[in-house]
């Protein structure tokens, strides 16, 4: 008897990023599985009455994206915030300002995102001055695109509890002005969370990202279903870009458990996975918490099973470790969030339990740190298929490189991040990079040398759009002739976010690929990818997103 398909599309132009046959016209699906992949004819004929077909009409077919670095509660809460992304000078930014805060006359505290370290002015850093001159009669603040520098008006200092400074824990300031006040700008999470805990989500989005804990008190019901609100609209959202996996990079207990909730209820669009966060305080008998997560949620739709750490900050802000000083600050290197000899100890650990490990390094001693661990690790446990990452890389030394393949280490980047993207202004990104700048942003570099490359946005750092990254990825600018070429080929950046994103989750045997008997994760393009120039790649949209068999994206 013929077991007829659930959905058919045809007529497409079918990347299946499979080596073995890379290419075809159309693809079955039943239940949740991918059961045909072949020409028009033979897939056709597993047509039965009540199967939907979907005429691709030569567009690309191929499998969802993968998005591989995103924080997603603190995204979905900036849906509907103000982007200060385009917007320059001081006149330009009470304006934008003020005109935001008219539409939002019943809310306690007003947050933008993307304001440039520039946005006043190349050499007038933003003050909290600035900030009071657009709104000063309720708290304000407003996020560097980075998302570990903001700036806050005095009233959010004030209710904050940070205008006189105050201790906010290592690797975090409160920069302080000549009149012992503090100027406004708060330079990472312990001194951005108690700002963030003035929202209206008093700072549950973000505890995943700063602190790993859950929310204390616990919400109440209806806080509760408030958040459920935010995440799902994130979902909605992702599906909607033809994202059908997240490696989510907020980890505490309290967001899978909201996740469960969506899930249960038939809404959760993508499959999310969640680490757990260790933040340096606490001791390895808090990785049981993320061995309790593993066990706890380990199916194909949600699971946990990994550990994000920060080693260091960002250069914006001179807080990346780095080898040697900043250009412009010589006697500044940024400070390491965890010691080599504590960070050593966390990677044996997590050996011995399985878990894989995600840490932040930007500067080039973070992630020399990170690899030094990863190979003590190597030499205390024995060697294992761990999949450890690195996210971000902006700047490396030469003679990291081949360690990423030596150790099987992944790279974690994002295309819209690198300085000649024409996502982020060049400085002071530029000015912090100086000499380093040949290895800064190394895809190709790290390519060639052996690495597996996973791409993403890190969004609400940068754009969630996948297209925009495989754009950003394909046509890079090189900033002087002498630099290496960091372009990325079409069919690395699909790969990077689809089947490399399903090795780095430890699931290329069932999803990042269309091939019979896979996961049913399929996207639909609104072109042809192939004949589509590079630079207009991101005019292209998503015009299906199917996820685990079911359509969770029509345009």
């Amino acid at each position: 008897m013929t077991s007829y398909a659930d959905i058919i599309l045809t007529n497409g132009k079918v990347l299946t990023m499979a080596a073995s046959a890379p290419r075809a016209e159309a693809i079955a699906i039943s239940g949740s599985r991918i059961t045909a992949v072949g020409t028009h004819d033979q897939v056709t004929a597993l047509r039965g009455n009540e199967t939907r077909v979907i005429d691709a009409r030569g567009s690309t077919v191929m499998p969802g994206f993968v998005e591989s670095h995103m924080h997603l509660f603190p995204g979905a809460a900036t849906l509907g915030q103000l982007s200060l992304e385009h917007v320059s000078g001081l006149d330009a930014f009470v304006r934008t300002a003020r005109a935001y805060e008219a539409t939002r006359p019943g809310e306690f505290m007003l947050i933008a995102r993307q304001a440039n370290y520039t946005m006043i002015g190349e050499h007038e850093p933003i003050t909290r001055h600035h900030l009071d001159k657009a709104i000063s009669h309720r708290p304000f603040a407003i996020v560097a695109p980075d998302a570990h520098t903001m700036w806050a008006n005095t009233m959010a200092l004030e209710q904050a509890g940070l205008l006189h400074g105050r201790d906010v824990g290592i690797g975090s300031e409160v920069v302080m002005g000549s009149d012992g006040l503090a100027t406004g700008e708060l330079r990472e999470w312990g001194a951005i969370e108690p700002v963030f805990a003035l929202s209206p989500t008093a700072g549950r989005d973000n505890l995943g990202l700063t602190t790993g804990r859950d929310p204390a008190p616990l919400p109440s019901s209806a806080e509760r279903a408030q958040d459920i609100a935010v995440l799902q609209k994130g979902l909605d959202y992702c599906a909607s870009l033809g994202i059908t996996s997240i490696h989510n990079m907020d980890g505490n207990l309290y967001q899978l458990e909201l996740l469960n909730e969506i899930h249960q209820a038939g809404g959760l669009r993508c499959r999310v996975e969640i680490p757990f966060h260790l933040r340096p305080e606490r001791s390895l008998d808090a990785l049981e918490e993320a061995s309790e997560m593993q066990r706890r949620f380990n199916t194909d739709r949600l699971h946990s099973g990994r550990v994000k750490i920060f080693m260091d900050g960002v250069l914006d802000s001179w807080t990346a470790f780095v080898l040697d000083g900043y250009p412009d600050r010589p006697d500044t290197t940024g400070a390491p969030l965890f010691s080599a000899e504590q960070f050593n100890a966390v990677v044996a650990e997590c050996d011995r339990r399985g878990l894989q490990i995600a840490v932040h390094a930007i500067g080039d001693a973070a992630v020399r740190r990170t690899l030094d661990g990863y190979e003590a690790g190597r030499r205390t446990v024995g060697p294992r298929d761990s999949r450890h990452r690195i996210e971000h890389i902006e700047i490396i030394d030469p003679a990291d490189i081949p360690r990423f393949r030596e150790l099987g280490v992944i790279a974690s980047m994002q295309p819209l991040h690198a300085a000649g993207s024409h996502y982020f202004p060049l400085e002071p990104t530029l000015t912090r990079v100086g000499d380093k700048l040949p290895f800064a942003y190394p895809w190709q570099t790290l390519r060639d040398a052996g690495a597996r490359l996973i791409f993403s946005s890190d969004w609400p750092v940068s754009p969630l759009d996948p297209l925009k990254s495989v754009k950003a990825a394909m046509t890079r600018e090189r900033l002087r002739p002498d630099l290496p070429d960091q372009r990325q080929s079409l069919m690395d950046s699909l790969a990077s976010y689809t089947s490399e994103g399903a090795y780095a989750e430890f699931m290329e045997d069932r999803k990042g690929r269309l091939e019979p008997g896979m996961l049913a994760d399929v996207i639909v393009l609104t072109g042809d990818i192939e004949t589509t120039p590079a630079d207009e790649i991101d005019g292209l949209a998503v015009a299906t997103t199917i996820c685990d068999g079911r359509i969770t994206f029509e345009r």
